[in-house]
C-alpha cells in the first residue's frame, strides 16, 4: 500500500453532544434541536475547519428512551439538503437502512442530494437493528438476512445510478433532443428481494455514486464493507485492537479484487476535550453526575443482549452468568463484545459500564487538552491504526469549537490534515475515484462562457 500523508475527519453532528447527560448542562442548545440555525452552524465550523465531512446519525425508533434523553431527531435528507444550501465545500453523510425502506426511493433521495449540493453526498448504510415496530408486524429479520438484502439493496442502487450514462444529458433545444435514449437505460433487476425496472427518474449526478460508508464491525458487516464501501466507520477501543481490525479489513478488501487503499478506515473518537487536562476531568465528573441512574441501567442492559441487571448494584460487577451467549445476539453484536469485553474480561462494575457508554456508546474515549488530543489521534495514525477519525463531540457547543478550533488547527500544524480543500466533491476530499456528470460540467462551462 502507498504511504499515507495526511488523514481524514468527519464530524458526527449532534446539538448536544454524544454523552447522554450533555443535554442537561446549562449551557446546552437542546431546545434548537429541531431548527435549522444551530445545524447550520456546526456545519460552517465543519466546512471552516476544511473536514471532509459532517455525519448525521439516524434511527427509526425512539430506542425507548425519550423520557430521560433527546430521542425526537431530524430526518437526515431533509436536515442536510438544507445544510448542501448553507456550506459549499464540506461533505453530508445520511444514515439510511436497507431494511425498512425501497431501492429506487433511496436511489433518487441520494441522486436528489448529490445534485443539489454539487457533489457532496454520501451514505452511511446500516441494517437497523430496532425500529421494525414502525414497519408492520414482522419480526426484525436475522442478521443474516438483513445483511443478504443489504447487499441485493446496494447492487441494485448502484444499477440505479449507473442508469443514466455519462453525457447521457444532451439537452439541445435546437434539435429538441434533451437525453440519449441509448445512454438512458432499463436496469431489469430481478432478485431474491428487489424486482426493479429502472431507469432512475434522477439524471446522472456530479459523483456519480455518492460515496458509500459502512459502519458494521461483526464479521458481516466486515463482510459487507470489504465488497462495497468506500469509508468503514469501526468502534474500537485500544491501539492493538485498531490496528487488527485495520488489517483485517484491508485484507478482506483485496480478496475482493479491490485497491485496499481506496478504502477508508475511520475510527470513531469521541474527545472528553477541555482547554486543561484538569478541567477536562472536572468535566468528566459533571457529565457523569447527569447520567440517570434508570437510563443508563436501560442502555447496558440492552448493550448486553437483553441482560436482566435488575439485581445488579451500581458499584457491583456483572455475573457472567447473566449474559447471553454471543451466538444468540441478533442486534448490533459488535457492541455486545465490547461491552462484554468490558464487564467480563476488564470486570468494570455496573456504574463504570454506564459512565463508559453514556459517553461514548462503544467508542474510543480521549480525555484531555487540545494538545494532548492531537498527539493521541497522530499516534493512532502514525501507527497503522486508522485512515482517519469520525469524531463524536461529547458535549456542545463548546466541545465542537475546542475540537475544530482546537485539536483540527494543531494537526494542520504538523502536517496531519488538510489546510485548504482540494477539490469540491466529498470523493476529491477523500482521494477517491469520482463518477463524473457530464450535465455539471456542461452547466460549468456555460456559465464561464456567459461570465
Amino acid at each position: 500500500m502507498t504511504k499515507r500523508n495526511q488523514m481524514h475527519l468527519m464530524l458526527q453532528t449532534g446539538i448536544v453532544g454524544n454523552h447522554h447527560g450533555a443535554w442537561r448542562r446549562p449551557r446546552s442548545r437542546v431546545e434548537d434541536a429541531h431548527g435549522l440555525a444551530f445545524h447550520a452552524w456546526i456545519a460552517r465550523l465543519a466546512e471552516n475547519a476544511k473536514l471532509d465531512a459532517v455525519f448525521v446519525a439516524d434511527g427509526l425508533s425512539t430506542m425507548g428512551g425519550h423520557r430521560y434523553a433527546p430521542r425526537s431527531f431530524l430526518e437526515p435528507f431533509t436536515l442536510l439538503a438544507a445544510l448542501a444550501g448553507q456550506t459549499s465545500k464540506v461533505g453530508l453523510v445520511a444514515t439510511a437502512s436497507t431494511s425498512f425502506s425501497e431501492p429506487y426511493n433511496l436511489a433518487r433521495q441520494f441522486a436528489s442530494l448529490d445534485h443539489l449540493s454539487n457533489g457532496r453526498a454520501a451514505w452511511n448504510i446500516v441494517t437497523s437493528f430496532l425500529g421494525e415496530e414502525n414497519f408492520g408486524s414482522e419480526p426484525l429479520p436475522p442478521a443474516e438476512q438483513r445483511y443478504a438484502r443489504a447487499a441485493e439493496y446496494l447492487d441494485v442502487s448502484m444499477a440505479l445510478w449507473d442508469s443514466w450514462k455519462p453525457g447521457s444529458l444532451v439537452i439541445d433545444r435546437d434539435s429538441g433532443i434533451y437525453a440519449r435514449d441509448d445512454l438512458v437505460r432499463e436496469i431489469n433487476h430481478e432478485g431474491e428481494f428487489f424486482s426493479v425496472k429502472g431507469p432512475l427518474n434522477v439524471a446522472r449526478s456530479p459523483q456519480g455514486r455518492p460515496v458509500l460508508v459502512q459502519a458494521g464491525s461483526s464479521e458481516l458487516g466486515k463482510n459487507l464493507a470489504a465488497q462495497y464501501a468506500e469509508v468503514v466507520f469501526t468502534a474500537q477501543q485500544s491501539l492493538e485492537g485498531a490496528k487488527a481490525f485495520y488489517r483485517d479489513i484491508k485484507a478482506r478488501v483485496a480478496a475482493h479484487g479491490r485497491n485496499p487503499d481506496t478504502v477508508k478506515v475511520l475510527v470513531g473518537a469521541t474527545p472528553l476535550i477541555a482547554p486543561t487536562k484538569e478541567e477536562a476531568g472536572d468535566l468528566r465528573r459533571e457529565l457523569a453526575a447527569l447520567i440517570h441512574e434508570d437510563f443508563g441501567r436501560e442502555r447496558i442492559s440492552k448493550r448486553l443482549g437483553g441482560a436482566d441487571l435488575s439485581q445488579v448494584g451500581l458499584d457491583e460487577q456483572i455475573p457472567p452468568s447473566l449474559l447471553p451467549g454471543g451466538e444468540t445476539v441478533e442486534r448490533i453484536k459488535s457492541r455486545f463484545d465490547v461491552y462484554r469485553r468490558l464487564a467480563v474480561d476488564e470486570k468494570r462494575t455496573l456504574r463504570e459500564l454506564i459512565e463508559v457508554e453514556a459517553t461514548s456508546s462503544g467508542h474510543w474515549v480521549f480525555e484531555g487538552s487540545p494538545q494532548s488530543i492531537a498527539e493521541e489521534l497522530i499516534t493512532i495514525f502514525d501507527a497503522g491504526a486508522a485512515d482517519g477519525f469520525i469524531l463524536l463531540p461529547t458535549y456542545a457547543p463548546e466541545g465542537i469549537e475546542l475540537l475544530t478550533g482546537g485539536v483540527v488547527p494543531l494537526l494542520q500544524e504538523r502536517g496531519y490534515f488538510r489546510t485548504e480543500y482540494q477539490g469540491d466533491t466529498l470523493r476529491s476530499h477523500l482521494g477517491l475515484d469520482d463518477f463524473p456528470d457530464q450535465f455539471l460540467h456542461a452547466q460549468q462551462h456555460r456559465s464561464g462562457a456567459n461570465a
